[in-house]
């Protein structure tokens, strides 16, 4: 038998219930998430001369999940994670030293360092997990504020009121008036009872919430057949700020992140590849955008600086003002 072989029974064995009562002292891997965002994990199971590769495992904050099952045999656990594309440039710090493959749905990968059509190489991490008293093996994913599970559940709701353009901040999962205000007027506009909040479905409640058109701020739906990356930019009359980039796949919609009341409100949007680059219809990128120049860079960015952008390693990218002082807006992003 292979390695490669070898290695893909062993992840597919991990994966399923142990039947057998008289089977060895278990060991369960299980991932908890104390991040302020909705993520899905891929695992790497790294055995002798092979490594697998499955996903996705989705955690909201403040939740575990079993990703195997059964005793473990692995020289290496590895882990890589991603944010829901709602949130924009990931957050989560793409740095492992392992590039191993994944696919965009769900997966199970045998030869993951070989990636193949349909495959992309991703970051994972070597991760040492901690044994519970039950013998279960727990790896935490966790960010630099350091939450408990209940400040990473509050933060996890701040962050999704934020990006359906409540003012919330700070984003530091103490909860006070300004978080109540906003959670009783999210509700309230969506037309949901107050007692979702403590349904363990809350999160998946909100993400649909915040990515279908909203009477308020600036919602961005994607009608191409593309995945479309936009950033956005606010005017409070003394600052502009332009951020991105926020992920919107083909068919969904997204609200970005506008707090405050900004006096301006500018979009930039364009259609990219798998790998990125940008699409182009008949030597044309396809783009949605406008006159005034402000400052954006190819990877996640935020700048309050609009100002000879270039010699910054910004690029002066045109966006086109967004009118929401009536009440919400809507920008399709269609093909010509």
């Amino acid at each position: 038998m292979s390695p490669v072989t070898r290695v893909a029974l062993a992840l597919a064995a991990l994966l399923l219930p142990l039947l057998a009562s008289a089977s060895p002292a278990r060991a369960d891997l299980k991932l908890c998430n104390r991040m302020s965002y909705v993520v899905e994990a891929a695992i790497g199971i790294d055995e002798k001369a092979a490594t697998a590769t499955r996903g996705w495992f989705r955690l909201d904050p403040a939740t575990c999940r079993v990703v195997l099952q059964g005793t473990m045999t692995a020289d290496r656990i590895l882990l890589h994670a991603r944010a829901l594309s709602l949130y924009g440039a990931s957050p989560i710090a793409g740095n492992g030293n392992d590039q191993l493959c994944v696919a965009t749905d769900n997966f199970i990968i045998a030869a993951a360092r070989q990636c193949r059509t349909g495959q992309t190489p991703a970051p994972f991490t070597q991760v040492t997990p901690t044994k519970a008293d039950d013998g279960t093996l727990i790896a935490y994913l966790a960010e630099s504020a350091e939450y408990d599970d209940e400040q990473a559940r509050l933060a996890g709701i701040q962050r999704l009121l934020g990006i359906a353009g409540y003012d919330v901040s700070p984003i530091d999962g103490v909860d006070g008036p300004k978080t109540q205000a906003a959670l009783a007027a999210f509700l309230k506009s969506r037309g949901l009872a107050s007692d979702v909040v403590s349904q363990p479905t809350f999160f998946a409640t909100m993400v649909d919430a915040v990515q279908t058109p909203s009477p308020t701020g600036l919602t961005w739906c994607n009608d191409t057949p593309h995945k479309v990356m936009a950033a956005v930019a606010t005017d409070d009359g003394r600052t502009v700020v332009s951020r991105g980039w926020y992920r919107i796949d083909a068919g969904k919609c997204l609200h970005p992140d506008i707090t405050g009341q900004p006096k301006k409100v500018y979009s930039f949007a364009e259609a990219v590849d798998d790998e990125n680059r940008t699409i182009k219809l008949k030597n044309k990128p396809l783009n949605w955008g406008g006159l005034v120049q402000l400052c954006t860079r190819e990877n996640k960015f935020e700048t309050s600086e609009q100002g000879d952008c270039p010699s910054r390693g910004f690029a002066a990218t045109g966006f086109t003002a967004v009118d929401i002082t009536r009440g919400g807006k809507t920008l399709r992003f269609a093909l010509p």
